[in-house]
């Protein structure tokens, strides 16, 4: 089924600003933005997954520095808060799926440098995201170093006392919250707005708005659709990063027609 065969209903008049730009949507969207990032990942999976491959390679390159550097228990929580910063890492996907929508050819270099297509605004909020990432490492390991002021710091005695403890299980419960929270900020701000930076010269403050009135207008669908991104991208997490190769992109992707039926297009 075609996504758009489904039209989303326009949302009531209210007082959050831009509610007029707003889709209402339905818990089932989800699953149709995400049939039509896997068509959108089957029309150009050269260019998909050689991007999607190139962030596992920086993935591996990243553990490999952390371990030469002897500080692998920041592996971890980095890759617990992959979700924090993965919206920044789409650009390209988004910039695929534009293509493909537009009778475009998408391209790996064009790809590689949509940002260039907005760039203050979109590299802005990159490193804001990455701010917020470097905020959340350094409160997993304060967390950890709270809970267990004696406990040597590293990845394998973090595993071994969150898993086999009662202290540890405590703690994992609490940490899981508090990342819980700040994934939950991340995605709500960024859900529309990165996209939107995209696709035009939206700046951050206005992106940003929408993004948040519209994760508030389409909370059940907004709810299912985090759920599936997280669950894609743990899975990529999961198989040494390497699954990452076809969930980023099939994300991305579905992202964008996420996009396309939550936020009307501008006059």
């Amino acid at each position: 089924m075609n996504e758009t065969a489904h039209q989303p209903q326009p949302a009531p008049a209210a007082t959050l600003p831009f509610a007029d730009r707003i889709n209402l949507v339905s818990t089932q969207d989800p699953f149709r933005w995400l049939a039509a990032g896997w068509r959108d990942l089957c029309r150009a999976p050269g260019v998909s997954l050689g991007l999607g491959l190139l962030f596992v390679a920086a993935g591996f390159a990243i553990v490999a520095g952390l371990d030469y550097l002897d500080q692998e228990h920041l592996i971890a929580p980095l890759a617990s808060g992959f979700l924090i910063v993965a919206p920044a890492l789409t650009v390209g996907f988004y910039a695929i799926s534009r293509d493909l929508e537009n009778g475009v050819r998408p391209g790996f270099t064009r790809a590689l440098f949509a940002w260039r297509a907005n760039p203050g605004p979109l590299l802005g909020f990159g490193l804001g995201l990455v701010l917020f990432l470097i905020v959340w490492i350094r409160l997993a390991v304060v967390i950890f170093a709270l809970s267990f002021p004696y406990q040597q710091l590293s990845l394998q005695s973090m595993v071994d006392t969150a898993l086999f403890t009662l202290d540890g299980n405590l703690f994992l419960a609490f940490g899981t919250a508090v990342g819980f929270v700040m994934a939950s900020i991340a995605f709500t701000v960024s859900v529309m707005a990165v996209p939107m930076m995209v696709e035009g010269k939206a700046d951050i403050v206005r992106a940003v708005i929408i993004s948040v009135v519209a994760v508030l207008l389409n909370r059940p669908a907004m709810i299912v659709w985090a759920g599936l991104i997280a669950l894609f991208t743990f899975g990529g997490l999961l198989t040494a990063f390497v699954g990452l190769a076809v969930t980023l992109p099939l994300i991305g992707h579905a992202s964008w027609h996420a996009y396309r039926a939550v936020v009307k297009r501008a006059p």
